[in-house]
């Protein structure tokens, strides 16, 4: 709480202050100073702050009754004492005007004294201007207070409507119980069904809006469905999907086929039976190797390609591996340079498909014996290998 004293202090010596004027005023014959200009501007704009003095005095003594409503009859003291000493203010400041007077007489003569300023004199002068200053003095000092006084009301209600203020639920919880339409506990009565199981209470309570509005979008997407699927029928069912997908699964597939053809090797070539892969892979043979092995697969230099017999594995792997890499110690060239993968397996193919045929002068079997879909382990004989050989295996 403020001392209300500062204020009396304060009053009290404005008021000491103006009396003075009422002394210097009066005097043997002196020229009447209230008709100067300047007296009078001075003594309006004294008049003009006391009057500032006791609207701030009254602003801050009706801002501090929030902190003295406990303490009634002093702050009641504390007006009363501002309020007389504001009355002694003006009496002073009035008295100043009477004393300065002079009767008709004197007013005319004018006496040679000592320094004037702007018509004053200088005591006078500066009499009035400390008035002015102690004026502005106590005009800064209510103010102080009066921001003082009003920053810590501005606090008290802050404080006060915090704690009255009820702490708030977050926002999800209050989301969720918007959703939910969740009653209050003394909302029960009034939700009861008249139906008692056993002690146990069933209560009227809706259904939440949630799920409400999840049944309807059900609703809604199954009168659609029903609209698009077999009505309107703008959308394919479900084998007429899956048709569409094995479609275009077989040209994906077809396309992949296309640029993966010159992927081919001895781990994926695959025997071909169509008639271009065979003709394509006979050409080649004429071209190549009938000059080692005959026109007709009966042998020359290298072995017979049409008994079952074969000296690196019979299987189409086998074969082509043999084509492709070749056996340079037995006089067998590699051919993965000059031909492509699928040249290679066409040509494969066409050596397989010798196999079990007539040739015109069959050469005696070397190797080991192969059946088709068996492993090459499983041979039963095995002939003399012809050292000078050349084998396409």
């Amino acid at each position: 709480m403020i001392s209300l004293s500062k204020y009396k202090v304060c009053l009290l010596a404005a008021a000491l202050l103006i009396s003075p004027a009422a002394v210097f005023a009066a005097g043997p014959p002196l020229e009447n100073e209230m008709n100067n200009p300047m007296a009078i501007t001075l003594v309006m704009i004294i008049v003009g702050l006391l009057i500032a003095i006791g609207g701030l005095a009254y602003v801050v003594l009706s801002a501090a009754q929030v902190f003295v409503q406990r303490h009634k009859e002093e702050q009641q003291q504390a007006v009363s004492a501002a309020g007389k000493m504001l009355m002694v203010l003006v009496l002073c400041l009035a008295g100043g005007a009477l004393y300065a007077q002079e009767d008709g007489a004197a007013a005319l003569s004018v006496a040679q004294g000592p320094e004037r300023i702007a018509g004053l004199s200088a005591m006078s002068f500066y009499t009035l201007i400390s008035v002015i200053g102690l004026e502005l003095i106590v005009i800064m000092v209510l103010l102080f207070n009066l921001k003082v006084l009003l920053g810590r009301q501005i606090v008290a209600v802050a404080a006060a409507a915090a704690e009255e203020q009820p702490e708030k639920d977050p926002v999800w919880k209050i989301w969720w119980h918007k959703m939910n339409n969740f009653r209050s506990a003394h909302e029960e009565e009034a939700l009861q069904l008249d139906h008692d199981y056993d002690g146990i209470r069933e209560l009227d309570n809706r259904l939440p809006s949630w799920w409400l509005y999840g049944f309807y979008i059900t609703i809604i997407a199954g009168v659609i469905y029903m609209w698009r699927y077999h009505v309107s029928h703008t959308a394919p069912l479900s084998i007429e999907e899956y048709t569409i997908a094995m479609e275009r699964a077989d040209e994906q597939k077809a396309a992949f086929l296309a640029k993966a053809a010159n992927n081919v090797d001895e781990n994926t070539v695959k025997l071909l039976n169509d008639g271009a892969s065979l003709e394509a892979g006979k050409k080649i043979f004429t071209s190549v190797c009938a000059a080692c092995h005959g026109t007709d697969g009966g042998g020359g230099v290298g072995p017979n390609l049409a008994d079952d017999y074969w000296l690196h594995g019979g299987d189409i792997k086998s074969v082509f591996k043999t084509i492709k890499y070749g056996w340079p110690e037995k006089g067998m060239k590699s051919w993965k340079d000059d031909y492509s993968p699928v040249q290679i397996a066409q040509l494969a193919s066409y050596v397989k498909s010798l196999q079990g045929t007539h040739p015109a002068t069959p050469k005696e079997p070397q190797g080991d014996l192969f059946k088709e879909g068996g492993s090459d382990s499983t041979n039963t004989s095995k002939a003399l290998a012809d050292s000078a050989a050349v084998t396409l295996k």
